[in-house]
């Protein structure tokens, strides 16, 4: 009798652990990169590398940020650089919205850690296979930006 329990748990373990591990399967890249002491220096951008085997499916980008509530800015201006598998690249500038006008942090969090997950682009294909980076500077007018901790991107497959 203890034996069969044995065998159902390992089954019972077995399954679990693949149904959290086909959850993965619908995410392409899911990264963060942390900023030593909350300074994020203009001159060190944070990159991100991923494969894209699929050029015919739909995914959604998303720029992570988490940010101290001491973070004296409603908002982080960021220079997203996307460097394709030909070799070619884009920049694009991006205003992310972490707090409401009257100061009110959007992101959630209960400590003095706010996380946001802002959707930059919906039902985006990757025009062609191979290996992409991403590189964000922050784009803010100072040199050193206080009070962001971590920067990350997620892409999820539709």
């Amino acid at each position: 009798m203890t034996r069969i329990k044995i065998i159902l748990f390992i089954l019972f373990a077995c399954m679990i652990f693949a149904n959290l591990a086909g959850c993965k399967r619908d995410v392409v890249i899911d990264e963060y990169a942390n900023i030593p002491d909350e300074k994020w220096d203009r001159t060190k951008p944070i990159q991100f590398s991923f494969l894209i085997s699929d050029t015919n499916q739909p995914n959604d980008l998303y720029i992570n940020i988490r940010n101290t509530t001491a973070y004296r800015f409603s908002n982080v201006y960021l220079f997203l650089n996307t460097r394709f598998p030909n070799g070619k690249t884009a920049r694009d500038t991006i205003e992310c919205i972490l707090a409401t006008t009257d100061g009110k942090w959007i992101g959630k969090g209960y400590s003095g850690i706010k996380e946001n997950k802002i959707l930059l682009r919906k039902g985006m294909k990757f025009h062609m296979p191979g290996t992409y980076q991403l590189t964000i500077e922050q784009a803010m007018r100072t040199d050193i930006l206080e009070g962001i901790s971590d920067i990350g991107i997620s892409i999820q497959k539709q």
